[in-house]
């Protein structure tokens, strides 16, 4: 859109329940609430668990690694966006079973790159003091 070019992109803004989340995408940690009492690991963050209710929640470092499950590839920028179109938008599922949205990095933004099922890992992009998980294709670039 006109007078959008140069607009910052935005920056998540932590919560007290994304706090550890956030902390952990900035040392370079992909960091995922877990249930004590069930075992079930979820996202996004939040004081209790979605499968038992309990708010017995610990934090852990997940793999990183991960599947993309679903996508789309965005050709109408966001505001802060508009020099990156196409980009994918996508649901990928981590190895330890939650899911959450993020971005593909390190392919073409094209259905004949963009496989579903292809195995992903975490890499983090910077943005000042905040680190965003977005993931690229297992190994590196193909």
């Amino acid at each position: 859109m006109a007078g959008d070019e140069g607009r910052p992109k935005p920056v998540p803004r932590p919560t007290p329940d994304t706090a550890p989340y956030w902390d952990g995408a900035a040392a370079g940690e992909l960091r995922v609430p877990r249930c004590r009492p069930c075992g079930e690991a979820f996202l996004y963050p939040r004081p209790h668990c979605p499968v038992c209710s309990s708010d017995d929640i610990e934090w852990f470092t997940a793999s990183g690694r991960a599947t993309l499950h679903s996508y789309l590839i965005a050709h109408i920028p966001a505001p802060g966006f508009e020099d990156e179109v196409p980009y994918a938008v996508a649901v990928v599922e981590l190895e330890e079973g939650p899911r959450l949205m993020s971005g593909i990095v390190e392919v073409p933004n094209d259905p004949e790159h963009l496989v579903l099922d292809m195995e992903l890992e975490v890499v983090f992009d910077r943005h000042g003091d905040v680190a965003v998980p977005k993931f690229r294709p297992r190994g590196g670039a193909r």
